[in-house]
């Protein structure tokens, strides 16, 4: 068994609870004097009643930040030390609202990169594997740490930024790359392009693909979809540029991932009254980084609903396990005709009709009620009307609702190189 920190991470449920008090109260004492968002928000609290007290510490939101950076530009006052200390800047996609600016110190840097190693070995990384990471190296985190954690631990890696598709199957092929990052939208993409050209993806080099940024690595269509072009075993990871890289999927137990515990702390709580709930209910992920102190967040509301378990797992690890990955996103649900409706259960069903080569939802309010459009480009040149037709089926049959399904013309749907935007709300 591969480990990246192997006393840390084979710690039983007891000794992993004393190592996250032991790293949550030395951050406390750390930033609490020096970091002016925490000080004001957490004013009447000393690092020792913070550990002791955890779960009663005020909740941090997306909103808090914002409006902090609203006020004080450009990065607001969540900075634990002077500004010539910080050597990286990034901010997040602005899917959810208006991007953040998040700063990163060297020493903070360097926690992203460990988290990665542990990644990465989870995954079964070996010392000879050839990475290529296709996403575009712009502000966005996206795989930034993941492509310098690589070289760190002395594995080749290939930046596959600005190139076509096209060019990157080629970059990927002639280079014998076997480990691919990506988005699982853009692995399907690139499975897509190769067919169009009749490149064998299959029988080329790659054995992992360690996907992120969507729900898809851990939907079974999904998956199966991308590991059937490939070839190769896909590996979901999840992380937020405001968190870190929190999570991955080990070699032994598919269909889960692991939560960093010896670096995060983790709760579920209820979306509504932000109250713990116990393990294997789902809730909204809470996450608190141990190892970032120049741009910390404690307990932090991610919006990621998630069903947690904490069982030792065949890997070795104690760590929380998430059931199936990320559910969706809480803000993502949509409410259709006395149903509660996450995105990607949509796309789940979808990608399991086969023969959809991409689609877009449309979700409208009609009066009292919301429909849900579905526009399918099939796979192929042959009648499209069948795989509309299953595709309102089996949404019918899964969520209890008949959507309107409509073909279109081939390549007519948008592709994406990073997150997919496939969900349209029409007012």
């Amino acid at each position: 068994m591969a480990y990246h920190i192997a006393e840390e991470e084979t710690l039983d449920r007891p000794s992993l609870a004393a190592l996250q008090r032991r790293k949550l109260a030395a951050m406390l004492d750390e930033i609490l004097p020096h970091n002016p968002f925490y000080r004001t928000k957490f004013v009447g609290w000393t690092a020792e009643r913070a550990v002791s007290e955890f779960e009663s510490l005020p909740i941090t939101t997306r909103a808090e930040l914002e409006a902090d950076q609203a006020t004080h530009r450009p990065y607001g006052t969540n900075l634990t030390y002077p500004p010539s200390e910080y050597c990286r800047l990034h901010q997040t996609s602005g899917s959810t609202g208006v991007p953040l600016r998040v700063l990163d110190r060297a020493k903070d840097w360097e926690w992203w990169k460990r988290c990665w190693g542990i990644i990465y070995r989870g995954a079964g990384v070996i010392s000879e594997d050839r990475f290529a990471f296709a996403f575009s190296f712009g502000p966005f985190i996206g795989f930034w740490a993941a492509f310098e954690s690589a070289v760190a631990m002395g594995n080749m890696s290939l930046p596959a930024g600005g190139m076509s598709t096209s060019a990157r199957l080629a970059y990927i092929l002639a280079n014998n790359v076997t480990v691919v990052c990506c988005t699982p939208t853009y692995a399907l993409r690139l499975a897509e392009i190769a067919a169009a050209e009749k490149l064998d993806l299959a029988g080329s080099k790659v054995r992992l693909l360690i996907v992120a940024g969507e729900p898809g690595g851990s939907m079974s269509a999904t998956r199966e979809a991308i590991e059937g072009a490939w070839g190769a075993r896909v590996f979901d990871h999840t992380g937020m540029t405001e968190t870190g890289p929190h999570g991955f999927e080990c070699v032994q137990s598919p269909g889960g991932v692991h939560l960093i515990e010896s670096e995060f702390i983790v709760e579920v709580v209820d979306p509504a009254s932000g109250t713990a709930l116990p393990d294997g209910q789902a809730g909204e992920l809470v996450v608190t980084n141990l190892g970032r102190w120049g741009w910390p967040v404690i307990r932090y509301r991610t919006g990621d609903q998630v069903r947690v378990t904490r069982e030792r797992c065949a890997c070795g690890r104690w760590f929380a396990r998430m059931e199936g990955g990320i559910l969706g996103r809480i803000d993502d649900m949509l409410f259709i005709r006395g149903n509660n409706v996450f995105p990607a259960a949509v796309e789940d069903i979808v990608r399991g009709v086969g023969g959809v080569a991409e689609f877009r939802v449309y979700v409208a309010a009609k009066g009292a009620m919301t429909a849900l459009t579905i526009e399918v480009e099939a796979e192929g040149s042959g009648d499209a009307a069948p795989v509309a037709a299953r595709v309102e089926r089996a949404i019918h049959d899964r969520l209890l609702f008949k959507p309107e399904v409509r073909v279109v013309a081939a390549g007519s749907l948008p592709r994406f190189e990073m997150k997919a935007k496939r969900v349209i709300r029409e007012s």
